[in-house]
């Protein structure tokens, strides 16, 4: 076993630092007595109650909510069907450009991906709302989705929805009773990767969201052209909070249900 040298800790303690030391100053700011968030007064927890008083955040966090699980859901359902077309369709006419257009919002520029979205809006006669914030996210987050589930996809033994079919079992059946267990853990983290990318996106939603509709990025973004405030701080810490227990909740799901997939398709080869 090769040993851990102090070049491979030294390398790790500037990495994390580099990460992480900006997001440590802005949660013990948002315990600052002081409104000036560079001036230390104390420790307080005032503007965390100023937070949950203010309307104009609690709004535009409920809007975030409902539209990362709307578009992260519909993101799911769409790359999970794309991905699977593509594993188990094997070779036909057009493979190559399906599957460029499925990956290309993955180098897509977001000022561009939100710019055409805004003319195709404006062309539909589609009023800017959460509906197009939604459709906005759905586009670019399920090639994300796409690339997880296929990724499971290819290690998955083809014998086993073929005995299903043998079995008597209709494609949908198979899918639903043998594929689909197996490669949920990639489905689950699939939907989390678009949830969280909705919840952090601001370019797109600035193009695509209208008067009513403002979301959190957005909310905080106008906020900070005015100045950097205590409660912007706690409003981040909030959501560093939410998303470091989402993150460590979905690891421990998706380990068990990865442990519990493997035992399955063990047994079924039995």
């Amino acid at each position: 076993m090769r040993r851990f040298s102090w070049f491979n800790a030294t390398s790790l303690t500037f990495g994390f630092a580099f990460l992480y030391l900006p997001m440590l100053m802005l949660i013990i700011y948002s315990f600052n007595e002081s409104r000036l968030v560079t001036v230390w007064a104390g420790f307080s927890t005032k503007w965390y109650g100023e937070l949950m008083q203010n309307e104009a955040f609690l709004d535009a966090a409920w809007v975030t909510i409902k539209v990362a699980f709307w578009s992260s859901s519909l993101a799911t359902i769409l790359g999970t069907m794309a991905a699977y077309i593509m594993v188990r369709a094997g070779r036909f006419r057009g493979r190559g450009l399906f599957s460029g257009m499925i990956y290309a919002p993955l180098v897509m520029p977001e000022v561009i991906t939100g710019l055409s979205l805004l003319l195709f809006f404006i062309a539909v006669d589609v009023n800017r709302g959460i509906l197009t914030i939604v459709l906005a996210h759905t586009t670019f987050a399920m090639c994300y989705v796409s690339v997880v589930v296929t990724s499971r996809l290819v290690s998955f033994d083809n014998a086993l929805e073929e005995a299903a079919l043998d079995l008597g079992c209709t494609p949908f059946d198979a899918f639903r009773s043998v594929t689909l267990p197996i490669i949920f853990p990639a489905v689950i983290s699939g939907w989390l990767l678009a949830f969280t990318l909705s919840l952090d996106d601001l370019v797109i939603a600035t193009f695509t969201s209208g008067p009513s509709s403002t979301t959190l990025p957005i909310k905080i973004f106008s906020a900070v052209r005015l100045g950097v405030t205590p409660e912007i701080n706690a409003l981040s810490t909030i959501m560093i909070l939410l998303v470091t227990v989402g993150v460590i909740s979905a690891s421990l799901v998706s380990r068990s249900m990865a442990i519990k997939a493997k035992a399955d398709e063990r047994k079924a080869e039995q």
